[in-house]
């Protein structure tokens, strides 16, 4: 079972990455501030309990986290330990996020982290090099049982070679799906999957993005067919296989 998580809302933007968020393109059809960050509803979502006593979501539910925010961004901070504390209460359950504050890692863990937690996993986006080369160092050594990258929306070619390894469990790579947005080249991709493969670590395709360069052409791709034609392309990598 999955259940979105979103414990908090609202974020800034922080780099070439961010340009085109959906979370701005969605609040703004109702006139919401993105840039305030607020607790949301579902704050203890994890930790909910029925008239029976019994916690809603079971054991072994998947919980994609803070996907309309950062989970280490600053204005969480007075927030997170509370977080840390349902995550740890239901060790019976995963929890999964994305950041691009990587550089934040040391500031925002649990004082009982250790060398991670087995019901985390952490992924590090890299949408660019300049990103590349200032996130995955402090990536790759900051403490973390289950840890992989995420290059969406890939905007250009980007060598992830110097940091790939046994402890990366999956790259990602997608384009941007906005209707604004800025090109992917599927040579880029197949590069990182060459990358992935030389150090056999799991690849996969996610979305193709709304506008997607392939053998020197341009393609309108919609964002229903996005994902469905990076699954066609049939370039997933999985070393066991």
């Amino acid at each position: 079972m999955e259940q979105f998580w979103n414990l908090w809302h609202g974020c800034r933007k922080y780099s070439a990455g961010c340009l085109h968020c959906y979370v701005y393109r969605r609040d703004g059809k109702y006139d919401i501030d993105s840039t305030k960050v607020r607790k949301t509803k579902n704050f203890f979502l994890p930790v909910e309990r029925g008239r029976d006593g019994q916690y809603k979501y079971p054991s072994g539910t998947s919980f994609p986290t803070c996907f309309t925010s950062d989970f280490f961004i600053e204005d969480a901070d007075g927030w997170r330990a509370q977080a840390w504390d349902m995550i740890r209460e239901r060790s019976d359950c995963e929890f999964m996020f994305i950041t691009k504050r990587i550089a934040r890692i040391g500031q925002c863990l649990p004082p009982d982290w250790g060398d991670g937690w087995d019901n985390v996993s952490i992924g590090c986006t890299v949408e660019n090099q300049a990103e590349a080369d200032r996130r995955m160092p402090v990536f790759v050594n900051a403490p973390i049982k289950h840890r992989f990258v995420c290059c969406e929306p890939l905007l250009e070619k980007v060598d992830l070679s110097p940091w790939l390894d046994e402890r990366t469990e999956v790259v990602i790579a997608g384009g941007e799906s906005d209707e604004n947005a800025r090109v992917c080249d599927y040579d880029w991709v197949l590069d990182l999957r060459r990358q992935c493969k030389r150090a056999g670590v799991a690849f996969r395709f996610k979305q193709t993005g709304a506008i997607f360069k392939k053998d020197g052409r341009y393609y309108a791709v919609p964002r229903r067919l996005q994902q469905v034609q990076a699954k066609k392309a049939g370039i997933d990598y999985f070393p066991t296989e």
